[in-house]
């Protein structure tokens, strides 16, 4: 049996899947990035190749490929496929009827258009501004004293939506700590957040060519009042996936890494 791997070293998260020769992930890892990209990936390796008793280190794996920010620090790698491109095939093994994602990794934004067979048909990203990004939701949750979680569902019971005017992540936070300190309803204000995002979020569905649905990947994928503004503000379905989508890189690197690997055969 052969196996193959994909590792995302992201600028928050680094994630590692690994897989069998039918596809089948037998292992997958998600942990929080360290200063340096090679620890990182080292690190992430070294916990998914735990999970698999057949392989000892990296340099077992039939193939490896690495992505994310971090891409060319991955050890043992046999190359490196930008994060947009295996985001898309990640997506497409996962359910194949997608044909458009928005990726809010941590310090950008992306809309991915998915061609028939897995490769990226277009895409556009927005990476000149951390607002909308996972790093801005850090930053929100904390001037929230919440946990990512908690930020998350807040804005589920809001009944109306205070508009968040600042377009910054550091001017916003500023004035979602004035907001608080007035006394306003927080669930109101994280409804303003997660609205702001969505309209954000807009422009990169629209240049992604998203119709009838799309899906979300990365971390703020789990984010469910994110989800519910996007639905309200593209009024298009979001799809979930039934893989964890903060794993879509590495599944995408680690798919190729299998199909590049079996063609070696």
């Amino acid at each position: 049996m052969k196996y193959f791997g994909g590792c995302d070293v992201g600028s928050t998260y680094t994630k590692c899947v690994i897989l069998q020769e039918n596809g089948e992930i037998v292992s997958s890892v998600t942990i929080r990035s360290k200063i340096n990209s090679e620890l990182s990936a080292w690190a992430a390796l070294d916990q998914a190749i735990a999970q698999v008793a057949e392989i000892s280190k990296p340099s077992d794996l039939a193939y490896l490929i690495g992505t994310g920010y971090g891409r060319n620090k991955v050890p043992f790698a046999d190359e490196n496929i930008s994060e947009i491109s295996c985001h898309a095939m990640g997506v497409h093994v996962t359910n194949p009827n997608v044909k458009a994602i928005i990726d809010i990794g941590g310090q950008d934004v992306k809309g991915i258009s998915i061609d028939k067979d897995g490769t990226v048909a277009s895409f556009a990203m927005n990476d000149k501004c951390a607002a909308g990004t996972g790093r801005f939701f850090e930053a929100m949750a904390n001037a929230f004293e919440m946990s990512i979680e908690e930020f998350s569902k807040l804005s589920l019971s809001a009944k109306n939506t205070i508009p968040i005017t600042a377009q910054c992540t550091v001017f916003a936070e500023s004035e979602v700590i004035t907001l608080v300190g007035e006394g306003k309803p927080r669930d109101e204000i994280a409804a303003g957040i997660q609205l702001a995002v969505a309209k954000r979020c807009f422009v990169m569905a629209k240049k992604a060519g998203a119709k009838d649905s799309i899906t979300l990947t990365g971390g703020c994928a789990k984010n469910e009042g994110l989800k519910k503004a996007i639905e309200d503000v593209l009024k298009i379905k979001v799809i979930e996936l039934s893989i964890d989508p903060q794993l879509m890189g590495a599944l995408g690197a680690a798919e190729f890494a299998r199909q590049k690997g079996m063609d070696k055969e």
